[in-house]
């Protein structure tokens, strides 16, 4: 397909400039609109406006411009002997390309102050029209709706003189999805200044941008790409800044994602270290470097080869602790310059800054794909306080206890389920996640945590069936114990803590973690 004619008309006005001056030197005509057509003109490109074109002027403050017959009968004239004479008769020239990028919308209600009618404004009607008919009409015209293209776009005409048909299909198919993702942002704003954020709505849209291709994904075997949502802002593993390292892989986001949602929990210096998306090792403390080394205490057989969150701005001497071992990725709200330097060394370790973890993004609902649908629900980011405990035995915790009960809740939650976690001073010592019934969970936890579990807490996620999870963690010396409750048989689990001199409270929450 040849291209004559072209319309331009773009918010986004990076490497406009260039690409119109390309499209002018092989004698395309280039038709244009209010601040583009501006645009173009001061950088010396020749440029028709549009109200040249249509023979109306622009009006309602540019708010009609492009709706007009001779715009959209270019557009979408069939190069057909019957679609040609109409053209003619009513002196209509066809247009080959149309390149067009919608007004800001997305970065208009990113800004905290932005008012309703601001928003409103920034809603573009007449370039989704043009980019549809286009795009409909791609047999015959190109559209172009992202910059990107544009090197690609101008390199087939400057080379082979032409848009292949393969090339307009696919520039349609972006088309579409840009202006889908478009009326989307739209359909979210105006569900949170309505009151009603979508969440279950009768039809779930999502519109993400692909951030990059990656090399596999779960195995080798399997192709993978990771999407972002441009419309979260704040401190996530998808707007995380890669200071150094490999490339991310599937399974290091998915087990940075996890490590990050943990360690943000807690307001003390805390480290979780993540292996294969479960915790095995956490724990707070007065300094990060005592953090770190407590929480690679707890399992460092699993913890190499795993990925490391911190909350705090990581320095020299975590860095110099971590240099001892072999970990995927690290990341943290900052680095300081020496711990850069220590860490670097290594080549591979990928290091990733978030900034401030104080505040959580508004990202606040779960999707996982299943065959055929979505489960959408919203994220578990209840946060425990000693207020919610209900004492259920005879001996009451001590307050030394009921936060090492709501340290260790914390971090089940984060568990597979079914979950057990032994928690002891501010560490989790042992961890028994995915597992079919609650008890093996808790013979895992149980042997890992050994001679140490004496004296410690346990959390599960769900609650007791049986009382044989307390008659094993009796056994290994555990103290207190906390639980949603809510069994047939909770009676049994509380008289099974009262034989054992055990406390044991209630949360009246599961936290299943599938």
């Amino acid at each position: 397909m040849k291209v004559k004619r072209a319309l331009i008309s773009v918010s986004d006005k990076s490497g406009l400039v260039e690409f119109a001056r390309r499209l002018a030197a092989l004698g395309v005509e280039i038709v244009s609109t209010g601040g583009t057509a501006k645009t173009l003109r001061e950088a010396g490109v020749p440029v028709t406006y549009i109200s040249n074109v249509t023979g109306f002027p622009e009006i309602l403050d540019g708010r009609v411009k492009t709706l007009h017959p001779k715009v959209h009968g270019g557009i979408l004239a069939l190069r057909t002997e019957e679609h040609l004479s109409q053209l003619k008769e009513h002196n209509i020239t066809p247009i080959d390309l149309v390149v067009v990028n919608l007004y800001p919308f997305r970065q208009t209600v990113a800004k905290p102050d932005v008012t309703l009618a601001e928003a409103i404004e920034n809603i573009d009607i007449g370039g989704p029209t043009m980019v549809r008919a286009a795009a409909k009409n791609h047999a015959y015209v190109g559209i172009v709706v992202n910059p990107a293209r544009y090197e690609q776009v101008i390199a087939a005409l400057e080379q082979e003189g032409e848009l292949s048909d393969a090339l307009r299909l696919e520039l349609a198919r972006e088309a579409f999805a840009h202006t889908a993702g478009y009326d989307t942002a739209i359909a979210d704003y105006l569900a949170g200044v309505t009151g009603n954020t979508g969440e279950f709505a009768a039809q779930f849209n999502i519109s993400l941008e692909k951030a990059q291709d990656l090399r596999y994904g779960e195995n080798p075997h399997q192709k993978a790409a990771f999407y972002k949502d441009p419309t979260v802002t704040g401190a996530c593993i998808a707007n995380a800044v890669q200071l150094h390292g490999k490339e991310l892989s599937y399974n290091n986001i998915l087990d940075a994602n996890s490590a990050l949602e943990l360690v943000r929990e807690f307001n003390t210096p805390t480290v979780v270290i993540i292996k294969h998306n479960n915790p095995c090792g956490t724990a707070t403390a007065n300094s990060l470097v005592e953090a770190y080394q407590k929480a690679l205490a707890a399992d460092p057989v699993s913890a190499f080869g795993g990925i490391v969150a911190l909350n705090r701005t990581l320095d020299a001497a975590v860095a110099s602790e971590m240099a001892k071992i072999f970990l995927e990725a690290v990341i943290a709200p900052d680095f300081t310059d020496e711990a850069l330097e220590i860490l670097t060394k290594k080549a591979n370790l990928r290091i990733l800054k978030t900034g401030d973890l104080t505040h959580q993004t508004r990202d606040v609902l779960e999707v996982r794909k299943v065959n055929g649908g979505l489960l959408v629900q919203q994220a578990d980011r209840v946060v425990l306080n000693p207020d919610q405990l209900k004492v259920v035995t005879e001996k009451q915790p001590s307050p030394d206890e009921i936060q090492e009960l709501i340290f260790a809740m914390t971090v089940v939650k984060h568990v597979k389920s079914n979950a057990i976690v032994i928690s002891k001073n501010g560490q989790i010592i042992g961890v028994g996640a995915g597992q079919m019934n609650r008890v093996g969970a808790a013979r895992i936890a149980l042997e890992q945590a050994g001679e140490k579990a004496k004296g410690a807490v346990m959390a599960s996620d769900a609650f007791f069936p049986f009382r044989d999870t307390i008659d094993e963690a009796a056994r290994a010396g555990i103290t207190a114990v906390i639980q949603p409750g809510g069994s047939i048989r909770d009676e049994e689990s509380i008289q099974a803590c009262n034989e054992h001199g055990m406390a044991m409270v209630f949360t009246g929450m599961r936290h299943f973690k599938h």
